[in-house]
């Protein structure tokens, strides 16, 4: 006769192979490289982890915090990330292997999501009034590995700055470049992010604290000429911030949503597909979402599309710009 113990070991041997077995579903575990807590990447990819969690079957995802642009295409590379968010500038290096990467990364496009301003924000009773004006200011120009870096050390130069010698840098991320204004430890710092961005709308509430936004969009010829139509202008509107009075002109650059050109294609396009049937839940987060549309998806890519969102948008009876060929 079989002991009571041994059929129970039995039993619970035969459920785990139902439950385990080779005809159990997989688990897709992906991971999103956002940025830091300050900015618009990390709640905005939060909402986006949760969404495909809840919406795209046997695929569970968590949102990461990076240094943003730079690292997060390094993540790409590596395939230690599987879905990046990335500035425009960054990713058109990358994929053409430009400084500072060392080799072509094979990045591809999920969707344009929405443009980054360029903030350059600076005391409210300083006397800079221009980018020039930065010389010999003590000047955050965003934490290492970032897209904000990138965009500030070529705004200097732009302005006829030496960004390692006409300034005194620091390296810090949105949430410290603030602290730093709020402490007296800097003059500026720069931040490309989405509008409004949390560290800077708390920086203006702050008691006893003034600060205003530098114009910067006669910058954007130079860069333009430099670097292409990646770059281009746009206005802050006024009241974006906490005392802010006036519209800003400012330099700006689309947000692109990355996955490695190996990444699954039918993963892509269902990805794809719930992000803009459940567009609200990304609303909802933040509301730079709200230019999450199939016009603005398609538009202003410096990369190409990966096959499975070109999939799900050639269902829709639209056209991605620019073409989907690799990028030179």
């Amino acid at each position: 006769m079989v002991p009571k113990r041994l059929i129970g070991l039995l039993v619970a041997l035969l459920l785990a192979g139902v439950a385990f077995g080779p005809n159990a579903a997989a688990q897709d575990r992906l991971s999103i490289a956002t940025g830091g807590t300050g900015g618009v990447y990390y709640p905005y990819g939060g909402a986006l982890a949760s969404l495909i969690s809840n919406y795209v079957e046997d695929t569970e995802v968590t949102a990461e915090v990076t240094a943003a642009s730079v690292d997060n295409m390094l993540l790409i590379e590596s395939q230690d990330a599987d879905l990046a968010f990335v500035l425009g500038d960054t990713a058109a290096d990358a994929v053409q292997g430009n400084d500072p990467f060392q080799n072509p990364i094979p990045g591809r496009t999920l969707a344009t999501l929405y443009d980054n301003f360029t903030h350059i924000v600076v005391k409210g009773d300083s006397e800079i009034n221009t980018v020039a004006d930065l010389r010999g200011k003590r000047v955050s120009t965003g934490s290492p590995g970032s897209g904000t870096e990138v965009i500030a050390n070529r705004i200097l130069t732009a302005g006829g700055l030496n960004p390692d010698a006409d300034i005194s840098r620091e390296q810090l991320g949105v949430s410290e470049s603030a602290g730093a204004m709020r402490d007296g430890r800097v003059d500026a710092f720069f931040w490309s992010g989405g509008l409004p961005t949390a560290a800077i709308t708390d920086l203006g509430a702050t008691p006893n604290v003034t600060m205003k936004l530098l114009p910067h969009a006669d910058i954007a010829p130079a860069l333009q000429e430099q670097y292409g139509a990646v770059y281009s202008t746009a206005t802050i509107p006024a009241n974006t911030y906490p005392n802010q009075t006036e519209d800003v002109e400012v330099v700006i650059v689309p947000n692109v949503l990355v996955a490695h050109e190996e990444m699954d294609e039918e993963l892509v396009y269902n990805i794809t597909k719930a992000m803009f049937e459940h567009r609200d839940d990304l609303v909802a987060a933040h509301p730079a979402a709200n230019d999450l549309t199939l016009e603005n998806a398609i538009a202003d890519s410096p990369i190409p599309y990966h096959p499975g969102a070109l999939r799900y948008y050639q269902e829709q009876g639209a056209t991605p710009v620019p073409p989907a060929t690799p990028a030179t």
